[in-house]
């Protein structure tokens, strides 16, 4: 392939805060650098239907506090065959597109990596999941805001469940990762976090009703990781009724309501640093990365180390939650 001289952007799976923030670094870090962008508008679809648009300078501004994505996402199930990506890579020849910036989670850079793998196109990810479940990277683009969110409803939370001396149960996202549960019940000043990570290991309900929830506390709040291997907040609450029945249980599904809202400053910075930084690899010859932050500098992770390995979870931080709940 030759000089890169035009790339396409685009946005995958589920949204997140400060994907915008990401998009209008890449258009823009492209443009100083003499390079063509277009907009592929919802994700990999788009690229099969050629919903396919020039972007200038203009067409990013304002966008930077916006929360969703102005490019769109959706699902494909066509690209998950090889028809499918053909008929995408046709149509990126016909737009001259050269190279492609894809923004999204897992399954979005799992996309990127076949594709790039069958028809030789530089492809370069950018972590946009407010999970934080890739590996590589010390934060994901939208992380951060939900994290917030997820603060100020179980801050709101907190009010109600003293009021009426109940134990709730929250619900987060998190898909199978437990950062979003865990660390949000530190923030919150939660009892108990039940996370996928630990689920395996010991029976997470005795522990809390055995160490946490004691007579001197008039309420209990725990976070729940969404998870098939935790069965969510309803299955914790059935069986707090069945086993416990003297608590008076409540649960709170948070569920989409921590996709949205403006991104924190925090993630509009590191959209920001992580969409230049995609510019720069792709004029450095560099394809099929992820770019992540390391200890507060970017780094390249390979797709198949980002995809592949599991993110650990501090266990520290399962003490700290433990220890401060008392």
């Amino acid at each position: 392939m030759g000089a890169i001289k035009c790339i396409g952007v685009l946005t995958s799976g589920g949204d997140a805060p400060g994907m915008n923030a990401a998009i209008r670094a890449v258009t823009r870090a492209a443009i100083y650098n003499g390079l063509r962008v277009k907009g592929i508008y919802r994700g990999y679809r788009g690229l099969l239907t050629d919903e396919i648009k020039e972007f200038k300078s203009q067409n990013v501004s304002n966008i930077i506090q916006q929360g969703g994505t102005i490019l769109k996402t959706a699902r494909c199930q066509e690209f998950t065959t090889p028809e499918g990506r053909r008929v995408a890579y046709e149509n990126m020849r016909k737009e001259e597109i050269d190279a492609l910036i894809i923004i999204g989670g897992d399954g979005s850079l799992t996309g990127a990596r076949i594709f790039a793998q069958e028809y030789d196109v530089p492809c370069i990810g950018l972590p946009g999941t407010i999970d934080n479940d890739l590996f590589g990277t010390d934060s994901t683009i939208g992380y951060d805001t939900a994290l917030n969110t997820i603060l100020d409803a179980v801050d709101k939370i907190r009010d109600t469940a003293t009021s009426h001396e109940r134990l709730f149960f929250v619900e987060v996202m998190g898909r199978d990762a437990g950062f979003l549960a865990l660390n949000g019940a530190i923030a919150a000043g939660a009892e108990a976090a039940i996370i996928p990570e630990y689920d395996t290991k010991v029976d997470q309900l005795e522990e809390f009703i055995k160490n946490g929830f004691r007579k001197s506390k008039n309420s209990s709040i725990v976070l729940v990781a969404e998870s098939e291997i935790t069965g969510g907040a309803m299955h914790y609450a059935e069986r707090v009724k069945k086993e416990f029945p003297e608590y008076d249980v409540r649960v709170t599904i948070l569920g989409h309501l921590q996709r949205g809202g403006r991104p924190t400053a925090y993630d509009r910075i590191l959209a920001s640093r992580l969409g230049a930084a995609a510019i720069a690899a792709l004029m450095d010859g560099q394809r099929n990365v992820m770019i992540g932050v390391d200890h507060d500098e970017v780094v390249y992770v390979p797709f198949s180390k980002a995809i592949k390995n599991d993110k650990p979870l501090k266990e520290d931080l399962i003490h700290v939650l433990r220890e401060l709940s008392i």
